[in-house]
């Protein structure tokens, strides 16, 4: 049993305010060769710092970066170390120094916590966070098995080499413990793709029933197709800086207010069971009868301690005390139907085996109590997995400022991606949003940020 020390506990703080002035994605594919990945890192750039109504034009803002963070995923799938280097030339920021992050699927939510490290700090005033993955140069099964490789090799592996297989087993689990219907999770995926199809960024979007993502096939029993997420090829940044430059930079600065992470171990088997980490809206009666039944243990193989952790954290670092009512939209991590409803539970927006009320509710969707993936998620949308996490703050960002329809909504953006902007198009802003949350998840559960962005 894991006991935790009041050392463990200790609720992070930053010296210093840290904020994001500005933020650029590509679009997102299953294959981009037109580009490779350098200029791939440039066009995303170019949109941060072209796009996003700075106060000083790019030549100068460039000159101004005293630090950058990269964020890749897999070497494995452009076959190159140091891939960063290639990048940070291109991008035009040697000699300054900088550092490459990899934690998995949560690389880009890592990658941020480091940038906002280097800000709160003062060892840096003005850094940029980049991230891409190049996924398209490689079979589809070839990169599974890369992917795969993130879990255990001594113990997932032999379950297919597949994420899909992961996780359908703790699907399988969930729903044993939980008598969750198939149907729950549909719901999950037709949100995400439909709201893919508000986003000129978005890879896989589509309107769908129920029925359709039922009878769609299967990639793992009982995973279908379009409750996985997307293989992507595209790139994104966020510009980080700290207050008095954030103000030089920017009229709609938006504050960082907390970002902190979680682990796990990466052999699932070998979590213990534990008493439950309790968040700010939870006491000890939330779970008096929680361990009983078809539920022996806490995290098991159903519940993901380092996005308890991360939640834990960031919640008492932002003075979160209930989820639902404070924050005013989230992003989640949806690489799976059954991973979303998981981290419902994890992060407290339910107790621990009630997920399925936060999506069947109605509070998930838009204009719901807590809207959840606006942005198309994983699902519908992109999981380049070194660009995830960045992207999915761009656009909490780009909610806070009341710039989603600015970078949405606007025909010339859809026809620049050789796209066409939707006759049934919804604008999906946020009327008066001023907080967001974004979730960077890895592996089985291996690692997870918690981020939480607010206006000032």
């Amino acid at each position: 049993m894991i006991k935790f020390g009041p050392g463990n506990l200790r609720i992070p703080k930053f010296e210093k305010p840290v904020f994001a002035v500005a933020g650029g994605v590509t679009d997102f594919r299953k294959r981009y060769p037109e580009k490779n990945s350098c200029q791939l890192c440039t066009d995303a750039l170019r949109v941060a710092v072209e796009e996003n109504d700075l106060k000083v034009d790019p030549e100068k803002l460039r000159r101004m970066v005293n630090w950058v963070v990269y964020s890749q995923f897999a070497d494995h799938f452009g076959d190159q170390l140091l891939a960063a280097a290639k990048v940070h030339d291109y991008l035009g920021f040697d000699p300054l120094g900088n550092i490459e992050v990899k934690t998995g699927g949560a690389t880009g939510g890592s990658a941020v916590l480091a940038a906002a490290q280097a800000v709160a700090s003062g060892y840096a005033d003005c850094v940029p966070v980049v991230g891409w993955e190049r996924m398209d140069e490689v079979s589809t099964k070839v990169g599974n098995s890369y992917i795969a490789s993130a879990a255990c090799k001594d113990f997932e592996s032999e379950l297919g080499w597949m994420y899909a297989a992961y996780y359908a087993l703790m699907a399988q689990r969930y729903q044993y413990e939980n008598a969750v219907p198939r149907e729950t999770l549909a719901k999950i995926a037709c949100k995400n793709h439909e709201y893919a199809c508000y986003s000129p960024y978005s890879q896989n979007p589509g309107h769908y029933t129920i029925d359709d993502i039922l009878k769609n096939d299967i990639v793992s029993d009982p995973l279908s197709f379009l409750e996985c997420c997307a293989m992507s090829v595209g790139s994104a940044v966020l510009i980080l800086c700290d207050e008095k430059v954030a103000y030089e930079l920017s009229d709609t600065p938006i504050k960082l207010t907390a970002i902190c992470g979680g682990t796990h171990t990466l052999r699932t088997a070998d979590r213990r069971d534990m008493p439950i980490l309790l968040l700010p809206n939870e006491t000890e009666d939330t779970y008096k009868e929680f361990k009983g039944g078809k539920r022996q243990d806490w995290p098991g193989f159903s519940s993901f301690l380092a996005a308890r952790m991360a939640a834990y954290l960031a919640y008492n670092m932002a003075g979160i005390k209930d989820p639902v009512e404070d924050l005013d939209f989230l992003e989640t991590h949806d690489a799976f139907t059954i991973s979303d409803i998981q981290t419902y539970e994890d992060i407290g927006l339910r107790p621990y085996g009630r997920g399925r009320e936060f999506i069947e509710s109605g509070d998930a969707y838009f204009e719901g109590r807590l809207p959840t993936n606006l942005s198309g998620g994983l699902i519908g949308t992109m999981h380049a997995v070194g660009a995830t996490g960045i992207w999915q703050l761009v656009e909490v960002m780009w909610q806070l400022q009341g710039k989603w329809e600015k970078f949405h909504a606007d025909p010339e953006r859809w026809t620049r991606y050789g796209k066409k902007k939707p006759d049934d198009f919804r604008n999906l802003q946020v009327k008066n949003a001023k907080r967001g949350c974004a979730i960077s998840h890895a592996g089985t559960g291996s690692h997870v940020t918690c981020a939480i962005m607010e206006t000032p």
